[in-house]
């Protein structure tokens, strides 16, 4: 659904309890009790029809005898009476619930959320422990005990879980800010809160247990804006079939493959890790840590074993060890004594105290060939860890006020020894770890984080402009298939659609008869030494499974001899098999070439998906492949291809040339294109796909279609960038202007933007006259989600002219405008014309109603949304303001 509302659920100012008991045991008891125990200052109301008082207490009998509607309602009654009560508090003024009872069945379940619909009563459950809110002492939950109040917000799916944290967390002194068990998400679901939560100041960072997602659109869209503000890290059970399985039945929804969550994690920013204690170690990590620049890690060490153990794990996942530049090699020579190791890992030798630690971090941090510095101490009797440790964060003080401030990780080896140096760092807030190993894994959940946000800033369109294709020649191919009652497509149509795509094909000919098959060689044997059969039926999609694909043949009468036995094969082994005829195809050889697999599917939770991998007839037992969400662009394919083995294959080895990378992305970006222009198709294998020095070229295809009208397509999980959106247009006192959606790439283009306007008119757009433009300001602005923002950028000359933009609200009903023209350019026509284009916009989004906060001031906005029909009113609490509401419906 949306945020409406959830104020009433994360901040009440009242309560009341439908079920509360005396009953020992009862949940309705250990709710009160918990309610009344907490902290919370508000007013707590208790209903129950069975008692006048519990615990000297009074009790109400009804939601209707309440002296006034509280905020929060918390339901432990049995199932039957759920929908009732509900829509009890929703004519009472109640507007959200937490329903704690389990076991509404799917009629139950929908009647409930009919009686709570009239009134937007948020609902939370049901089947969940409840709500925690430490900070307002509201415990509105059966959990054993409170947690401590803290800046992590935790969300879980499983109740279990949500009390073993709670416990687990107590005695590692970890708070919370709020604690929501999810339940069965028949209303509030993950998408809702994490648009709250994203722009909650008590958050630092939001912590997921995740056993399915629902509502996957609105979960990425929600996932991505909550990333852009703070660290999201996700525990996501099911990796494997059995955990799969057995979340699948807790849940009783269908969960997406794990390989697909792990895509679609990626892309919305987010982190996941595989056990409760990596996800309050990230959460630390990320929280306090400055951003990668880069992937280079410097380690270190007073003990050349203990760096030699760190270099290894990080070789395991692949990792970047630093090669230090030749000024850091210069300033290590004259700190340190003439044995050190010369090299990274950094070995200052055992005997080294503060002062070498100290000399050895001044060098590193200024090192502009490393990104992170992993810091390593073993305890010895010829210096102190704990001065070392001094030494260490007395650098990273020094350090701190560069613009460019680099991450530090620490691993003091010892119990006892450490024991100190690791409470110093943890004061500091600096990442500390028991090993070395378990510091690499740290690093590389920064290394995650650094790749996840960069894929949360990409903004590809549907339709990349280089991308040549004959979209109406591919929808001819689908529709004609679909006209004869066909699901699968034909080898032949499936190479014609892909060549409509500007994607190679091997060429491709059909013939009916052994004998054509003869003279259809003969022909292909004039210019290539050798020939491919294949079998051509609809009955059988993996050919080579029952003999029907033969390669090099060498004249035209092995080829027919071969048709022939072909197709005696196929009335053995298939008997009920139509065999149509058989294609003919040149034998393309290129010895140096990759097999490769490029496919699509439509996941049960994420709709469309890209598949990328090792390919050839083994491609299941190599399981060696990548998914990814459309759209792609070449930065993102490249990512993509860069999360399998046969990535390193390709990059060339020993006198194996490299293969054409950039024709192998291309290859992804136009497959995603097809699949966003295509509701038709629904399954697609090119398999193998020849890839090497030379290019790319797809020698078998299979894809299979639907009907979208009959059967439509789940929708892609992330709304591609709206190129039917861009225009070019005269504006008569300035000429060509170019007008489209922002891009993350268009960052550039502010610094001389904001350098010609007047302090006075960034005064009144940012009601500041010199707001921050750092990285992460601009960013704000060029690195958006089409499918809440919308910003359209007015460029001539390769220059920012002026912006238009809006950010609509969760539920997609009002968006917020704003507008800015370069000062030079203010009083000729180019506000006017893009304002009118975000109302168009506006308009065929949907939306009821774009309004605005304008300055009292800036009377030259004023007329302008007089003119365009907004309807201006006072501020009753600042009289400089005035607000600015157009009704687009």
């Amino acid at each position: 659904m949306t945020v409406r509302n959830l104020e009433f659920m994360f901040s009440p100012a009242s309560i009341a309890l439908v079920g509360a008991s005396e009953k020992r045991g009862s949940v309705g008891r250990i709710v009160a009790s918990n309610l009344r125990t907490g902290g919370f200052t508000g007013d707590i109301q208790l209903i129950n029809p069975r008692h006048a008082t519990i615990d000297g207490v009074p009790c109400h009998p009804s939601v209707a005898a309440l002296p006034h509607a509280p905020d929060l309602a918390v339901v432990a009654t049995p199932p039957d009476t759920v929908p009732g009560v509900i829509a009890d508090l929703a004519r009472h003024g109640t507007r959200a619930a937490v329903v704690i009872t389990a076991g509404l069945d799917a009629d139950l379940r929908q009647r409930m959320l009919e009686a709570a619909r009239p009134a937007c009563l948020r609902v939370l459950g049901p089947n969940c422990i409840g709500l925690i809110l430490p900070h307002l002492g509201v415990n509105a939950s059966f959990a054993h005990c409170m947690p401590s109040k803290g800046d992590l917000a935790f969300l879980s799916q499983s109740g279990a879980l949500v009390t073993a944290v709670i416990d687990w967390a107590q005695g590692r002194g970890i708070g919370f800010s709020k604690v929501v068990s999810m339940g069965e998400m028949a209303d509030v679901d993950f998408g809702d809160t994490l648009d709250y939560l994203a722009g909650d100041p008590e958050s630092r960072a939001i912590l997921l247990y995740v056993e399915q997602v629902t509502h996957a659109q609105k979960f990425m869209s929600a996932a991505r804006r909550a990333a852009r503000a703070k660290p999201v890290i996700v525990l996501k059970s099911g990796r494997h079939e059995a955990g799969a399985k057995a979340a699948h039945s807790h849940t009783g929804a269908l969960s997406g493959s794990d390989a697909v969550y792990d895509a679609a994690f990626r892309r919305a920013g987010l982190v996941r890790v595989q056990d409760l204690d990596s996800l309050f170690k990230a959460a630390e990590m990320l929280s306090f840590t400055p951003r990668l620049e880069g992937e280079r890690l410097a380690i270190l060490t007073n003990g050349g074993g203990a760096g030699v153990l760190a270099a290894d794990r990080l070789e395991d996942y692949d990792g970047k060890l630093a090669e230090l530049s030749p000024e850091t090699i210069e300033a290590l020579d004259a700190a340190l004594p003439a044995t050190w190791s010369k090299g990274n890992p950094i070995d200052i030798i055992g005997d080294a105290g503060a002062d070498r630690y100290e000399a050895a971090m001044n060098a590193l941090l200024n090192d502009p060939a490393s990104d992170a510095v992993l810091v390593i101490n073993c305890p010895t009797a010829l210096a102190s860890s704990d001065e070392g440790a001094a030494a260490v964060l007395k650098a990273i003080s020094a350090a701190a006020a560069r613009p460019r401030a680099k991450p530090v990780l620490t691993n003091w080896l010892g119990e006892s020894a450490a024991a100190k140096s690791r409470a110093m760092f943890t004061e500091a807030r600096i990442p500390t770890f028991e090993t070395p190993t378990a510091a690499i894994d740290g690093f590389m959940q920064l290394v995650r984080y650094r790749r996840s946000q960069d894929e949360l800033m990409r903004t590809p369109p549907a339709c990349p402009g280089e991308v040549v294709f004959d979209r109406e020649r591919a929808h001819e191919i689908m529709l004609a298939a679909l006209a004869r009652g066909e699901s699968m497509l034909t080898e032949f149509e499936a190479k014609a659609v892909l060549q409509a795509y500007g994607i190679p094909v091997a060429q491709t000919i059909r013939c009916a008869d052994p004998d054509s098959v003869a003279a259809t060689a003969a022909e292909i044997l004039k210019s290539h030494r050798a020939c491919v059969i294949k079998i051509h039926s609809d009955d059988i999609s993996h050919k080579s499974d029952v003999g029907g694909v033969r390669l090099g043949i060498t004249s035209a009468d092995e080829a027919r001899e071969t048709a022939r036995a072909m197709a005696a094969d196929i009335a053995r082994l298939r008997p009920d098999a139509h065999l149509e005829g058989w294609v003919v195809q040149p034998m393309i050889e290129r010895p140096d070439a990759h097999e490769l697999i490029v496919g699509m599917s439509e996941d049960e939770t994420f709709g469309p998906t890209l598949l990328f991998g090792a390919g050839g007839t083994a491609v299941e037992v190599m399981n060696d492949t990548a998914h990814a969400l459309p759209p792609l662009d070449r930065g993102l394919a490249r990512d993509m291809m860069r999360q399998t083995r046969i990535n390193k294959l390709l990059e060339g080895y020993r006198n194996r040339p490299a293969a054409d990378l950039d024709a192998i992305a291309d290859v992804l970006v136009r497959v995603s294109t097809l699949i966003s222009d295509h509701p038709e198709l629904r399954e697609l294998d090119i398999n193998p796909l020849l890839a090497d020095n030379n290019g790319c070229i797809a020698l078998d295809a299979r894809m299979r279609v639907a009907d979208p009208k009959v059967a439509p397509r789940r929708p892609m999980a992330i709304r591609p960038y709206p190129t039917a959106w861009e225009k070019s247009v005269v504006v008569p006192k300035i000429g060509p202007v170019h007008v489209r959606p922002i891009r993350p790439e268009d960052e550039p283009l502010y610094e001389h933007f904001f350098a010609n306007m007047s302090p006075e008119d960034m005064r009144m757009r940012f009601f500041t006259a010199k707001p921050h433009r750092a990285h992460r300001f601009v960013a704000r602005f060029t690195q958006i989600d089409y499918a809440r923002e919308m910003a359209f950028v007015a460029l001539s000359g390769g220059e920012l002219l002026g912006v238009s933009r809006l950010a609509a609200d969760p539920d997609y009903t009002r968006a917020e405008y704003a507008i800015l023209v370069r000062s030079d350019l203010k009083g000729k026509g180019l506000g006017w014309m893009l304002m009118q284009h975000l109302i168009a916009y506006a308009r065929a989004e949907g939306l009821g109603t774009l309004f605005g906060e304008v300055l009292a001031t800036n009377t030259t906005m004023l007329e302008m949304c007089k003119s365009l029909g907004f309807v201006i009113e006072p501020d009753a609490s600042d009289t400089t303001v005035r607000h600015a509401t157009l009704t687009l419906k």
